[in-house]
C-alpha cells in the first residue's frame, strides 16, 4: 500500500523508538510526510547498529519452565481448567461426530491425525492397555449446525472436555468452524514423548470454554509486488488456521503487477511479471476452498482507483494518458466496465461478504493535467479531489450490487467522511485515532495501524503488536461493536516465497491472540505471554512454518547462535 521508501522508513523510525524509548511519532501519511521522514534516514541507519549492540530482551523460559507454568493454548482461550493426570494417546485415535459426511470434518480429521501423530508409534502397543496409564482412544465432535457454508461472523465457538479416566474427549460447537477450533485446541495440548515413544496429554481433566473476541482476524500477503505460488499461499493458510485467525487478506494486484486471470477481461493479466508468475481463475477458486475447508476467509483487494499502473499493460485505455498512468481514468466509462467485470467474476468464486477497494494514496495530478480528464473535470464543475471521491463512491456501489460489504482504507474517510455510505467498512492503518472518530459516526472499522501491526516494519518487536489494543480511545459499548477486528499486514516489496513465513510468524502470533483472547487475558505486560510464545513458534516448527525466532532484534531475523527453540535468540 504505502510506497516502499515511506513504510522502510518508518519501520526504523519505529525501531529507533522502540530502541531508545523516545516519544514516537504516531501518524503516516496525512501526519508525518515523506519529506520529514526522509530527513532522518542518516540519523537512524548508524542508530541501528549502535542500538542493537545494547538491545536488552526479556529473560526466555526454558522448555520445563513453559510446561509447569503456562497452559501452552495459543492463543489462550476464554475459560479454561485443568487437572494433574497424564494420558497417553492412541496411536489409532479415532476420531468420530454426529456429521458422518461432514466434508470439513473429515478433511479435518485426516490433517490432525498427521499434526498429533508426528513421529512413529506402534500401533496397538497392549503395554497402552495396562492398569497403570491411562488411554485416550476417541474424540467426538458434536455440532448443532449442519451447513457448512463460511460466511462473515460465523459461529467459531467450541467447549473441549478431556475426562481423566480416558473416556472419549468431547467437542462441542454450533458450527464446523468452531469444532475446527475445538480441534486445534486439542492437537495443541498432545506431544510426543521421546522416552516413551509415545503421543501424551498432560493435566487432565481438561475444560475449555472458547470463543473468539473479533470475527476478523486477518493476514495480509501481498502478490504484485512479489508473486507467491499458489503452494506458499496454502501453508500460509495452514498456518493461519494453527493461530486460530481466519480471513486471508489478498492484496492480489497493484501498480507493480495484475497477475490475476478475470475471464472477461483477458489482457488484464498481460501486467502480470512474466508469462509463469500468475494466477488462473481456477488457482484462485482452489485457493478459496482449501481455505474454507481450515476456516479461514480469503477475502481479495483490487486496490481503485490508485495503485494500478499494471491494468494498462493489457488496456492502456485505462490510463489518462501513455506518459500519466494513474489513477485509472475517471472520466472513460470503460474504467468502469472493467471493474464492474471483475467484481462480476471474483464474485463467482469469492464467498467471502467483505470485499476490499483500496482506495488509498491517491495522487490525482495525472487527471488535472491530462487535457481530455481535465475538461471532463470541467465539464462537472469538479477538482481533482471531488473526482476521487466520486470514482471510490462508484467502486462501492459495484461492489454493492454483487453483494459485497465494501472496505475501504482510511484515506477516503479522512478526505470525505461525509459523503461515504455507512455501510462502507473503514479500514485504518495511518493514524489510529481516526479509528474512534469512524466509529462515532456509524462506520465499522478494521485496524491495522501501520506503527504496530504492519510486518514489514522489522523493527516491530511482538511485544508492540501484542499491545495493541485496537478499542483504545472507544468507550461506548454500541460504538465498540462496530470494531470488526484487525489484520497484520506483510506488504511485499522484500518479501517473497523465500522469506515468507519467516517474516509472519511468530509476531502474527501475538495479534491472533490479542484478537481472540479476551480483553482481561491480554493486557498488562506483554512479556507475561513470552513462555507460551516461544512454546507456539516450536509448534510452528515442528509443523514446518518457518517461524522466526521470537526474541530477535530484527523480525524474520535468523539465530544469532546455537541454542534451544524455546530460548533461541
Amino acid at each position: 500500500m504505502a510506497f516502499f521508501k515511506l513504510r522502510s522508513l518508518v519501520a526504523l523510525l519505529s525501531l529507533h523508538c522502540f530502541l531508545v524509548g523516545t516519544q514516537c511519532v504516531q501518524e503516516a501519511g496525512r501526519g508525518l510526510s515523506r519529506t520529514d521522514i526522509a530527513g532522518q534516514w542518516s540519523i537512524l541507519e548508524p542508530i541501528l547498529k549502535a542500538q542493537e549492540e545494547s538491545f536488552i530482551q526479556a529473560a526466555p523460559l526454558d522448555s520445563n519452565e513453559v510446561d509447569e507454568h503456562s497452559s501452552l493454548i495459543w492463543p489462550l482461550p476464554l475459560e479454561h481448567s485443568r487437572g494433574n493426570v497424564t494420558l497417553v494417546i492412541d496411536p489409532g485415535l479415532k476420531f468420530t461426530s454426529n456429521l458422518p459426511n461432514s466434508v470439513v470434518l473429515d478433511a479435518a480429521f485426516d490433517r490432525y491425525l498427521k499434526l498429533i501423530f508426528t513421529h512413529p508409534t506402534k500401533v496397538k502397543d497392549q503395554k497402552l492397555r495396562g492398569n497403570l496409564i491411562l488411554v485416550l482412544s476417541e474424540v467426538h465432535i458434536e455440532v448443532n449446525c449442519t451447513k457448512e457454508e463460511l460466511n462473515y461472523g460465523v459461529d467459531e465457538s467450541y467447549t473441549l472436555d478431556v475426562p481423566k479416566n480416558g473416556d472419549p474427549a468431547i467437542i462441542k460447537a454450533e458450527t464446523v468452524f468452531g469444532a475446527l477450533r475445538g480441534l486445534e485446541t486439542f492437537s495443541q495440548l498432545c506431544f510426543y514423548d521421546f522416552s516413551t515413544k509415545k503421543v501424551r496429554l498432560e493435566h487432565a481433566p481438561w475444560s475449555v470454554k472458547d470463543a473468539p473476541r473479533f470475527p476478523h482476524r486477518g493476514l495480509l500477503i501481498d502478490t504484485s509486488r512479489h508473486w507467491q505460488p499458489v503452494i506458499a499461499i496454502k501453508e500460509i493458510i495452514d498456518s493461519l488456521s494453527y493461530a486460530k485467525m481466519n480471513v486471508l487478506h489478498w492484496h492480489t494486484v497493484d501498480y507493480q503487477s495484475f497477475p490475476l486471470e478475470v475471464p472477461s477481461f483477458p489482457k488484464l493479466w498481460d501486467g502480470a511479471y512474466t508469462r509463469y508468475e500468475k494466477y488462473s481463475y481456477a488457482d484462485v477458486a482452489d485457493v478459496v476452498e482449501y481455505g474454507r475447508l481450515r476456516g479461514v476467509h480469503v477475502m481479495a483487494e483490487i486496490d481503485v482507483p490508485g495503485h494500478a499502473i499494471s491494468w494498462g499493460v493489457g488496456y492502456p485505455e485505462l490510463w489518462p494518458s501513455p506518459t500519466c498512468q494513474e489513477p485509472l481514468d475517471v472520466s472513460n466509462n470503460f474504467t468502469f466496465e472493467v471493474i464492474e467485470g471483475i467484481f462480476s467474476d471474483l464474485k463467482k468464486i469469492l464467498k467471502y461478504d467483505l470485499f476490499h477497494l483500496g482506495g488509498d494514496e491517491v495522487n490525482t495530478d495525472c487527471w488535472t493535467s491530462t487535457p481530455h480528464v481535465a475538461a471532463w473535470l470541467a465539464e462537472r464543475g469538479w477538482s481533482g479531489h471531488d473526482a476521487y471521491a466520486d470514482f471510490v463512491l462508484h467502486a462501492q456501489r459495484l461492489a454493492l450490487k454483487q453483494g459485497w460489504q465494501p472496505i475501504n482504507w482510511q484515506e477516503p474517510f479522512d478526505e470525505f467522511p461525509e459523503r461515504l455510505d455507512n455501510s462502507s467498512i473503514v479500514h485504518i492503518w495511518i493514524n489510529k485515532a481516526s479509528a474512534p472518530r469512524a466509529a462515532a459516526l456509524g462506520h465499522r472499522v478494521l485496524m491495522s495501524n501501520f506503527d504496530a501491526w504492519y510486518l514489514d516494519h522489522l523493527g516491530v518487536p511482538w511485544q508492540t503488536m501484542y499491545s495493541n489494543d485496537i478499542l483504545q480511545g472507544v468507550e461506548d459499548p454500541e460504538q465498540q461493536k462496530l470494531f470488526l477486528g484487525g489484520e497484520v499486514c506483510a506488504w511485499g516489496e522484500t518479501i517473497d516465497i523465500s522469506d515468507l513465513q519467516q517474516t509472519v510468524w511468530p509476531r502474527s502470533a501475538a495479534a491472533a491472540e490479542r484478537l481472540w483472547s479476551p480483553k482481561s487475558l491480554t493486557d498488562g505486560d506483554p512479556n507475561r505471554a513470552l513462555g507460551r510464545l516461544e512454546y507456539f513458534r516450536c509448534l510452528l516448527n515442528s509443523r514446518g512454518v518457518r517461524a522466526a525466532p521470537v526474541q530477535n532484534i530484527l523480525g524474520r531475523q535468523p539465530p544469532t547462535g546455537p541454542g534451544s527453540c524455546f530460548a533461541q535468540k
